[in-house]
């Protein structure tokens, strides 16, 4: 099993997370063709309920799992490993039955809660999912804290390939049943996906032969008291972090229809106004965040590595360097997503109407491209409880503002952006403002002046390129991004903000580098 560099491993998630968001989005578009708004909302107000599931079912092992596996690794003790692994599945395995169970039986309840009794139908469809990915994410895990990235990203394109190849069947086949069938159906192409993902990553770790998971698994489980402390210290913090966006992201769909209702606006509409919002601009403006993913996926395992070698000049570098990098992507798919809001939108989903709310988010979304990294880096230096109390004070601010914007006529549907996008803000600074008072963190101020200045060059140049052409065409659309993309290239490399380290890792600039 060969084990990569930070760099390296970034580079193979992002790759890995480049084709699976591309993949992703055609799915997300399939189904919108096939079922519209509606059929999209009923399948988006299912989606927290299985998140948070998944969240209590894995218990924040997995970044627990990398960090521990990381430090054992660096101090090259295979039993602890062994261990660790053990240990975690046990957990997982009685959680995911427990969780799975009590999906199917409060799925009549949840449907009520939710005010559609149709989602009853995607609530059940997706619940075998839940120990599927709870397995799957303890073998990740262990990749990921050996520093080998590989296993994970090619289970995310396979899961994307297969989920893919089948939404399109399965929604087709049910919607003459329903619309709540055949959102029904594309829960089940996700469990399909996951499960293909699952058998990809169990051979990888079967081929290693270096850890035989069954030779004593009971001696190891009633064996492991202090690994499980030590599991638990990690992940129960991280776990309180995911559950309370989880929670947060369970209720949100409970408190929109409820603040719309309230607002005068019918459920029909409601369900339309959520499933735009959830199901096409936040995915729309998350879609190059695969790229912070693979940062802080890296980085947990690369600064759990060099904390406990005591090497804090690499904590402090590789935090800079990753803030950089986030702050790159960010700028350009903050300028692409605003500037090219309403083709974009008109040209996948023929909803150019939501663009409005694009155009308001793009901007603030910024901040989100830093708070995955920042995160990762509080979790690799035990500080996972404090992230988790940023988390919180973000989630509960935003509940209440959508509660008290939503409810609102003016606002409506608009009042749930603006609650999200300043939840967004406030939990990216709190993480910042924890980072700085643990560690000694140096700002490189120049960079983010040029990061800047870029942003706004760019900015203003596609916005009068884009006049120019007719944007309502695919060729022109594709040709204003083409402009950006090779515009704020050129600007970041004439003010040094890609550095050598960045990219020598990548193979076909190999040779320019040296």
């Amino acid at each position: 099993m060969s084990k990569q560099t930070f760099i390296q491993g970034t580079m193979i998630l992002i790759l890995a997370g480049l084709i699976t968001k591309i993949l992703g989005f055609i799915n997300r578009i399939v189904i919108a063709r096939i079922m519209g708004p509606e059929g999209v909302g009923l399948y988006m107000m299912a989606v927290p309920t299985l998140l948070l599931t998944i969240t209590l079912t894995r218990l924040g092992l997995p970044v627990a799992i990398s960090k521990m596996v990381a430090e054992a690794d660096a101090q090259r003790n295979p039993k602890k490993i062994k261990q660790i692994l053990v240990v975690s599945l046990a957990i997982t395995g009685i959680l995911s039955i427990i969780f799975t169970t009590a999906m199917i039986a409060l799925a009549p309840i949840l449907s009520q809660f939710l005010k559609d009794e149709r989602t009853y139908y995607p609530l059940i469809a997706i619940a075998p999912v839940v120990p599927i990915v709870a397995l799957s994410s303890v073998i990740r895990g262990y990749f990921q804290g050996r520093q080998n990235m590989r296993p994970s990203a090619y289970s995310q394109v396979i899961e994307q390939v297969v989920r893919i190849t089948l939404v399109a069947v399965m929604t087709g086949a049910f919607l003459p049943y329903g619309i709540e069938y055949a959102a029904a159906g594309a829960m089940v192409s996700v469990v399909i996906g996951e499960l293909a993902s699952l058998l990809y990553m169990f051979s990888m770790f079967k081929m290693q032969k270096r850890i035989r998971i069954r030779k004593g698994f009971f001696d190891y489980v009633t064996k492991g008291k202090e690994t499980f402390n030590q599991l638990m210290r990690i992940s129960l913090p991280t776990t309180a972090s995911q559950l309370v966006g989880s929670i947060s992201y369970f209720f949100e769909p409970i408190v929109v229809a409820q603040s719309l209702a309230i607002a005068g606006f019918t459920i029909t509409y409601a369900t339309q106004q959520y499933g735009a919002l959830a199901g096409y601009v936040i995915p729309f403006l998350t879609l190059p965040m695969f790229i912070t993913y693979s940062l802080s996926v890296s980085l947990v395992p690369a600064i759990s590595e060099a904390a406990a070698q005591k090497k804090y000049q690499v904590v402090e570098r590789r935090l800079n360097q990753a803030l950089r990098i986030a702050m790159l992507s960010g700028g350009i798919s903050v300028v692409i997503t605003y500037v090219l809001a309403a083709p974009l939108m008109d040209l996948m989903y023929g909803t150019p109407e939501v663009s409005v709310y694009v155009k308001l988010m793009a901007p603030f979304f910024f901040f989100l491209y830093f708070q995955g990294p920042l995160q990762a880096v509080l979790q690799a230096l035990d500080l996972a409880k404090a992230a988790m109390i940023n988390s919180i004070i973000g989630a509960l601010l935003k509940i209440a503002l959508i509660f008290l914007l939503a409810t609102r006529p003016d606002l409506g549907i608009m009042g749930v952006a603006l609650a999200i996008v300043i939840n967004i803000m406030l939990v990216t600074l709190l993480h910042f403002s924890t980072v700085v008072k643990a560690i000694s963190y140096t700002i490189v101020v120049k960079d983010y002046v040029k990061g800047i200045l870029a942003i706004v060059l760019t900015g203003g140049a596609v916005t009068w390129f884009a006049k120019v052409l007719d944007k309502s065409l695919l060729s022109d659309t594709l040709l204003s991004i083409g402009f950006a993309v090779v515009l704020y290239l050129t600007l970041i490399i004439v003010f040094n903000l890609v550095k050598k380290e960045d990219v020598q890792y990548v193979p076909f600039l190999k040779k320019f580098i040296r």
